[in-house]
């Protein structure tokens, strides 16, 4: 990826590749993220500048997760040798929660587009009805995916922040989400797990932003 000797297109498709590999926030949000933040020209198949900066910017991050990840095997193997055998819940959910390991503060810039990236796809993906889950009031469905989008675009108005009140609705809207998901296959799933995920990147995004000064 960083021979410029080789064709820009080549060099893209590499770093596509790199991030097939290793996307912290999930390919198309990590893509967003990466040109978002390769400013000022972001058009990571034109700019040779910016596709090294985006490497840049996914090496620094790839090692500050295996950095953590050699923290945490650690902290597991005396855990077991203390007799603990199941990691902390907490520490699994934050692992495979979508989140973007750096040495400094992520991106508010790059968030906002990966949520705004995902916030789009979300719009589009097609809608649950009634039949997938007789338990399930499709006015309840409805209401919740309006409540998402209502968060999404609050978080994205305010670029990238949220107020107290919208945090608790976003928070809210998440634990919802969550219950109306169902043990082992559901078809119900294949459509409530994409809303949680995105609802559980917009939920970091929007943690990232509360924690500046």
């Amino acid at each position: 990826m960083r021979d410029e000797r080789l064709p820009l297109v080549r060099r893209h498709r590499a770093l596509r590749c790199a991030v097939g590999d290793y996307g912290p926030l999930g390919f198309h949000a990590t893509w967003a993220y990466l040109s978002a933040t390769a400013c000022p020209a972001p058009d990571l198949r034109r700019d040779s500048a910016a596709l090294s900066r985006a490497l840049d910017t996914l090496e620094e991050s790839r090692t500050a997760h295996l950095a953590e990840m050699a923290v945490f095997a650690a902290r597991r193997r005396a855990e077991k040798a203390a007799g603990r055998r199941t990691p902390r819940a907490s520490d699994m959910a934050a692992l495979r929660g979508p989140r973007w390991p750096s040495s400094a503060p992520p991106s508010r810039l790059g968030l906002i587009a990966a949520v705004a990236n995902r916030h789009a796809a979300f719009q589009r993906a097609p809608y649950p009805d009634e039949t997938l889950s007789t338990d399930i009031d499709v006015r309840r469905l409805s209401h919740l995916h309006t409540r998402l989008d209502d968060c999404a675009s609050s978080y994205l108005t305010a670029l990238g922040r949220l107020d107290r009140p919208a945090a608790a609705e976003l928070t809210d809207t998440v634990h919802s989400i969550r219950g109306l998901t169902r043990p082992g296959y559901s078809p119900l799933n294949m459509y409530v797990f994409p809303w949680l995920r995105f609802a559980n990147l917009l939920t970091y995004a929007a943690a990232s932003s509360a924690t500046e000064h």
